[in-house]
């Protein structure tokens, strides 16, 4: 038998072992060396698998060898298949196994395949929820956009998995990332993120901040996806993303990225109606790309909410209008050219003579009342009206971002003290009962 290079014989039928676990058959293929080695929660474990189907041609669904990268599990963290952690604590260190699954342990399998093929792909496995729940994520998924995937999901079916295990590493032994901690490392690290995605926008690092938002945000959709919707654990979690989401969709504006603004600002009002800096932000996405009635309706219902907010509103409002004149005027003026160029070759064509009669011909004198002929050069369109007076151009202040500590106060938008935007809700608040 060779796996991927290597030439591995199957010994006895005493190396085909059950491991007390219902539906698993172990078969060594390939001894390791030493003993097996501690696994506990948190410990790292590096192997490359093979997945095939348990059908006569035994076909490949999935090779972590052909891709080039072996898989990592942190033990203890809930990871969608957690039969691979059954299989990997029979294991030593160097050695390959062959391992027939029954259904029962193989009915994510094709959840867990579609994240890591797009990992391979260099996408997301899914989108913001990259390590979030096998069942929550096949319940959101009517097509997992493999056929092969999506045919196993339709008729589970026993799987046969070869593993081999590289090495094992403590929790002690390498620095853990926020998909590999358990949900109160995450709770914990969701304020340190926050801060310093704070600090990163504030220096004008805008990428570096969206990734700390972004880390923080799947951090918080981990653990809210263990909860009940619209509980109140569920609550303070979406309250506490959609905190961070903002701080995201403000590097987006930054970035010129409005349309995604607009998503993303569009995905929180439709399940909160109140939040204040959702509209706010969507109206200023709205105004770049000369949406002025979505803008408009956006920043009035910033006023609504908090008519505290009338001064900035105001002079949102101002600018809105100061650009979208400028835009009807570029605009005038473009199909002014237009227009002028099209009338110019109609009236040359018009002066062009028509009699094609041979011989001499004679000018005929203009009957009283015909009006004089209009040279191209008179053809042009009437002068535009005179613009109309102008307000004073304002520019917005930069936004400021929501802290993640309760001591230190920020607003959306800088205005006088008598026009401040209360204070964002902070990581603390949602914190409290």
């Amino acid at each position: 038998y060779t796996y991927t290079g290597i030439d591995i014989y199957i010994h006895s039928m005493e190396d085909t072992l059950l491991l007390g676990v219902e539906g698993i058959k172990k078969t060594i293929l390939y001894g390791g060396t030493n003993e097996i080695p501690k696994f506990i929660t948190g410990s790292k474990v590096t192997f490359h698998f093979r997945t095939m189907l348990c059908n006569d041609d035994r076909t490949v669904l999935d090779d972590s060898k052909k891709v080039g990268v072996p898989m990592e599990v942190v033990f203890g963290n809930m990871f969608k298949l957690d039969v691979w952690e059954t299989l990997l604590r029979s294991m030593r260190i160097g050695e390959v196994a062959e391992f027939w699954c029954d259904v029962i342990h193989t009915g994510l399998y094709p959840i867990v395949a579609k994240s890591l093929r797009r990992i391979a792909e260099g996408k997301d496995p899914v989108d913001w929820h990259i390590h979030t729940c096998g069942m929550a994520n096949m319940f959101a998924y009517h097509t997992l956009g493999y056929e092969d995937l999506d045919e196993l999901q339709k008729e589970p079916q026993p799987l046969i998995f070869v593993l081999e295990l590289l090495k094992v590493h403590q929790p002690s032994e390498y620095d853990r990332e926020s998909w590999a901690m358990s949900d109160e490392e995450r709770l914990k690290a969701v304020p340190v993120l926050h801060g310093q995605g704070n600090k990163l926008y504030k220096l004008g690092r805008i990428e570096e901040a969206m990734n700390k938002y972004k880390e923080a945000i799947i951090c918080v959709k981990n653990v809210q996806s263990k909860e009940k919707a619209w509980e109140a654990p569920w609550l303070k979690l979406e309250k506490m993303a959609n905190t961070l989401t903002l701080n995201y969709c403000q590097c987006l504006l930054r970035k010129e990225e409005y349309y995604e603004v607009i998503e993303h600002t569009s995905d929180i009002i439709n399940q909160h109606p109140g939040s204040i800096k959702a509209f706010y932000l969507r109206g200023k996405a709205h105004m770049e790309v000369w949406n002025e009635a979505e803008a408009k309706a956006d920043f009035e219902r910033v006023l609504d909410l908090n008519p505290g907010m009338k001064k900035s509103v105001k002079k949102e409002l101002a600018v809105l209008s100061m650009r979208m004149e400028e835009k009807r005027e570029e605009d005038r003026l473009k199909y002014k050219g237009m227009f002028t160029d099209t009338t110019a070759r109609q009236m040359a064509a018009a002066r062009t003579p028509q009699n094609t009669t041979v011989g001499p011909t004679t000018e005929k004198e203009p009957e009283p009342g015909t009006s004089e002929q209009i040279s191209p050069e008179d053809a042009t369109l009437e002068p535009a009206s005179p613009e109309q007076e102008m307000p004073e151009q304002m520019f917005p202040e930069d936004a400021t971002l929501e802290q993640a500590s309760p001591e230190q106060e920020m607003t959306v938008e800088e205005t006088a003290p008598e026009e401040m935007m209360p204070e964002p809700e902070t990581l603390s608040d949602v914190e409290d009962p």
